[in-house]
């Protein structure tokens, strides 16, 4: 579906062709073309490539999706593919943007996401000087939205694992339901990172060295994506460090509290195996037992019983075992 096309000229829009128009606005005017596509046809990828001289293999990928980010080149044009994140009941979810970049031309083809780029569309047009630039401008608001993007995710799993930190070590804590936030971090943190891993690699061949032609004018821009790729990398990298240091810690913390339901039950067996050989002793009934006659018997093994499930009670007690 076409979302929205335009040419711009001098850093202004001088038309609005659609798709069957591109070629011909673009030999009327000297500017270039940008457009932006959400879940196209197949016919609508086709008229495209018809009117651009898309590379057919560029097209066959932004065709199927599921693609790795990546950047590809085709003589002097690109073609990039990045990850667009939205949280979801059940994660992170896994969108994709492709971007055709042409000395005249930009396509972005948007797949599975909600996340629209009207506002980078803006931000370009509130910016003639640098809209000047032409598509490798386009070309870098576009991967800095995406970028830019990350960041609440990232943000969002480091609040979730200082929160789960907190409370680790209360009393009481339920550690299979901590395991379960554990591992729920751990798959969205995994998902984050093979976004931002091969973007990183991508954004590095846009800056310095060789570059592309269609982007020397903003390798500056490319740089600074490139930075926040690293930071982004980087809280990535400690808060993973950071689940595996969690999770051995709540198996310790679970190995710490079978320890103590263990001494527990063995202090209160060894309780009960005493008074249970007193008894068993006085309970044999021989006719030659010296107390077996005696008035005071029965109460005088009642009290020894007494007395050593209390002297052993009192010693668990002081060895913390209770």
């Amino acid at each position: 579906m076409l979302i929205n096309s335009a040419v711009y000229e001098d850093g202004r829009i001088v038309a609005e062709p659609g798709l069957e128009g591109v070629s011909e606005a673009l030999e009327r005017q000297s500017g270039f073309v940008w457009i932006a596509l959400r879940d196209p046809s197949d016919e609508e990828l086709e008229l495209l490539q018809h009117e651009l001289d898309l590379p057919p293999l560029a097209v066959e990928d932004a065709r199927k999706g599921h693609q790795r980010p990546k950047l590809e080149e085709y003589g002097d044009m690109l073609f990039a593919a990045m990850h667009l994140l939205e949280a979801g009941p059940d994660g992170l979810e896994v969108g994709e943007v492709h971007v055709f970049v042409g000395p005249r031309f930009v396509v972005s083809v948007r797949h599975r996401s909600a996340q629209g780029f009207l506002g980078v569309r803006g931000r370009a047009e509130r910016e003639p000087d640098l809209l000047r630039q032409g598509p490798g401008f386009v070309f870098y608001a576009l991967m800095d939205a995406v970028v830019d993007r990350y960041f609440p995710h990232m943000d969002a799993i480091e609040a979730e694992l200082e929160a789960l930190e907190a409370t680790m070590f209360q009393p009481r804590q339920d550690r299979q339901a901590v395991v379960q936030q554990l591992f729920s971090l751990k798959q969205r943190l995994a998902v984050l990172r093979h976004a931002v891993t091969p973007l990183l690699e991508v954004s590095a061949k846009l800056h310095g060295g060789r570059v592309p032609v269609v982007c020397k004018a903003m390798q500056d821009y490319f740089r600074d994506v490139y930075d926040h790729l690293l930071r982004i990398q980087a809280g990535v990298d400690a808060a993973r460090e950071t689940i595996i240091a969690a999770t051995q810690v709540n198996l310790t913390l679970v190995t710490v509290d079978e320890s103590l339901v263990t001494k527990r039950l063995a202090a209160w067996a060894a309780i009960f195996a005493a008074s249970t050989a007193l008894a068993g002793i006085w309970g044999m009934n021989f006719e030659k037992m010296p107390e077996l006659k005696w008035a005071f018997g029965y109460p005088m093994a009642l009290g020894a019983i007494a007395l050593v499930s209390g002297a052993l009670y009192w010693r668990f007690k002081r060895l913390g075992w209770l």
